[in-house]
């Protein structure tokens, strides 16, 4: 039933994609500004891998597009956020777009930064309005620019559920003109839906930090209201994720993992700053050792690091393509806000046979089948 359900959506999210061509009929040509490059500013809370990634696969799109002169970019995973940028500011050639060196701006995960960032950020896009569109990567950029004391294009990237975060009205309409935030409205409950009908848990463990960025990474509400109409029970842990030491996030996440791994029937190892490739090896240990059914929110990467299952992208291809045309829709004219911004990646489900047999987990030869990402081995991240 599981696999007939999974095939269904697949065909269904096809059909949805292909309808949604023709939506926004805005030209994605290049184009100067008058003659000028447009210049464009980055935006962060701090530095997250899945920023770097969606960053590359944009900048990819754009050399698509004809934006940018093609040629090979930095590997995201061996970079920071700031020296990726500054790698982009010195080395991409374009005669549409400039990528300002001055305009890169980070909290690196600290309140007061965050803060100071905000007003000085804000004020240049009032008084110097020197700026043409703002990448805002996450949740916390996000919210940050949300609002109307500022008129500069603003694409919200990566933000893991700008709705419940408060970033936009819904996923049809911002609420601002000026802004626009990718969003997958349903992709977390197809992901806890799929899981419980695999597993069948009746208590679902979720580690999380306790505030509003927190709850909307994880999906919180979405997996509460699961949890009535499917009968299960959520046993939460609190962590730290927004914080300046990862070190600090990482061991929270591994102290939650350690409590709930010998309280729950399976764990939903969520997105936040403490799960990392230095941390996801210790999670995948604790849950083998418990024999406790994990699902990755976040990356199908985690899978053939040792976690059991994932409908996630780790090829941000396709996001990447859909921000570039939105870059290049606002350039020739478009409203961010009037743009479409329901992305739903294609689904991939990805297992960890291995994982399976340790944890005494028999999963069905179908969905062996239709897997598209089949892991015979653990493999810890290095």
């Amino acid at each position: 039933m599981i696999v007939l359900r999974f095939l269904s959506w697949v065909t269904l999210l096809a059909c949805m994609q292909v309808s949604a061509v023709h939506a926004n009929e805005w030209s994605v040509a290049p184009n100067t500004n008058d003659g000028k490059r447009w210049q464009v500013a980055y935006y962060e809370g701090g530095d997250y891998q899945d920023y770097r990634k969606v960053l590359v696969a944009t900048l990819n799109g754009l050399m698509d597009l004809g934006w940018i002169e093609p040629q090979p970019l930095p590997d995201p995973d061996g970079h920071d956020s700031k020296s990726l940028w500054m790698w982009v500011v010195d080395n991409l050639q374009s005669q549409y777009l400039s990528f300002r060196k001055d305009a890169y701006y980070s909290a690196e995960w600290d309140v007061e930064q965050r803060a100071d960032n905000s007003r000085r950020f804000l004020q240049r896009l009032i008084l110097q309005k020197d700026i043409d569109l703002v990448l805002a990567m996450g949740t916390w950029a996000g919210q940050d620019l949300a609002t109307s004391r500022h008129s500069t294009p603003t694409l919200v990237l990566t933000a893991s559920n700008p709705i419940t975060a408060g970033i936009i009205k819904s996923s049809s309409e911002s609420g601002l003109d000026h802004l626009h935030a990718t969003v997958d409205p349903s992709l977390h409950s197809r992901q806890l839906q799929i899981f419980h009908e695999l597993v069948g848990f009746k208590t679902l463990g979720m580690a999380y930090e306790d505030t509003v960025s927190g709850r909307s990474y994880a999906a919180v509400d979405q997996a509460e209201t699961l949890s009535f109409d499917l009968g299960f029970e959520i046993v939460p842990c609190f962590t730290k994720s927004d914080v300046k030491d990862q070190a600090e996030a990482e061991e929270s996440v591994i102290a939650c993992m350690k409590e709930l791994s010998s309280s729950v029937d399976a764990i939903y190892v969520t997105v936040q700053g403490g799960v990392t490739k230095r941390s996801i090896n210790e999670i995948v240990a604790i849950a083998l050792e418990a024999q406790v059914a994990t699902f990755s929110q976040g990356s199908s990467s985690e899978v053939k690091a040792g976690v059991l299952f994932s409908l996630a992208m780790d090829d941000f291809r396709g996001v990447g393509r859909f921000e570039a045309e939105n870059m290049a829709k606002v350039f020739n004219g478009a409203k961010a806000g009037h743009l479409r911004q329901t992305y739903e990646a294609p689904p991939r489900i990805a297992v960890n046979t291995r994982v399976a047999e340790v944890i005494g987990y028999n999963p069905p030869l179908l969905l062996l089948g239709a897997a598209d990402e089949l892991y015979e081995e653990i493999v810890p991240f290095p």
